[in-house]
């Protein structure tokens, strides 16, 4: 009866502590409360699971324990169990998938209306990449990497020369607008991860990843790596604004773009070259 009633506790404290716990998530600030969902089907699909078991188990210990005389039967099969278990088990990992599968479906579609934002992880530190006037992002590769174009751009690329480059500062976005992320990293793993806006990717050296969302509140959110890259992983931090439109566009006329930029980066390697003369 004790072991019994601890296997309940043990249920039961579990369930409370779920729905009463002070760790939860930070309160969203995209378009992506379908991922919460999503988790809140497989939480409530375990957590049946969970508590039908420890109280089967519960059952067993007291309907089952040691009696003086009493011996068990050996049964070694029974179909008709071992059905309902396969039935009952098919159908609940269908249920967490089927929900999963859809929203991966639309974490991959991009709305077309949606505008790029290069994002560029490297030990320890994020640099960030919008597109300029002509709304497009110029081209670049990681063996145009130099201290005067960290982010390596190609400088015969016209399309590279409007971009705004931000490094070691803030990321602005718009409220309200589609964002498709696009993830780079030059060394190791990265994640760039905010958790307000649950969609995340990893960054993988030689590949593009990305994910989209459209920001639905203002306000500063912090950035961090949620990829273990090294000994400062954890200094891996930066800050998103979400703006309404004014306020965002006044930001992007402030900021240089990297054909204002090659100019002082390139008296500035040639100085560091020289030695300093």
């Amino acid at each position: 009866m004790v072991v019994a009633l601890i296997l309940l506790l043990v249920a039961i404290g579990s369930v409370l502590f779920h729905l009463y716990s002070p760790w939860w998530w930070t309160p969203i600030a995209t378009n992506w409360a379908y991922i919460d969902h999503t988790i809140n089907i497989t939480f409530w699909i375990t957590g049946f699971v969970f508590v039908a078991v420890i109280a089967f188990m519960a059952y067993c210990v007291f309907r089952f324990h040691h009696k003086e005389g009493r011996r068990a039967d050996y049964n070694p099969e029974n179909k008709r169990l071992e059905w309902w278990l396969s039935v009952g088990t098919g159908v609940g990992v269908a249920a967490m998938l089927a929900p999963g599968l859809v929203v991966w479906h639309q974490f991959v579609t991009v709305p077309a209306d949606a505008t790029e934002v290069e994002v560029m992880g490297q030990q320890w530190q994020w640099s960030f990449r919008l597109p300029g006037k002509d709304g497009r992002l110029g081209t670049s590769d990681v063996r145009n990497i130099a201290s005067d174009n960290p982010m390596g751009l190609n400088r015969d690329d016209p399309h590279a020369q409007d971009d705004v480059v931000i490094e070691n500062g803030d990321l602005h976005l718009q409220m309200g607008k589609p964002v498709k992320v696009l993830l780079r990293s030059v060394d190791v793993l990265h994640d760039f991860y905010v958790p307000e806006f649950r969609a995340k990717m990893d960054m993988v050296p030689g590949m593009v990843t990305y994910f989209w969302i459209t920001p639905i509140r203002t306000g500063t959110f912090d950035v961090l790596c949620a990829e273990l890259c090294g000994a400062a992983h954890y200094q891996m931090r930066a800050k998103v604004i979400v703006d309404q439109e004014r306020e965002y566009h006044a930001w992007l006329e402030q900021q240089k773009t990297f054909a204002e930029l090659s100019p002082a980066r390139a008296v500035v390697r040639a100085t560091y070259q020289s030695g300093g003369r």
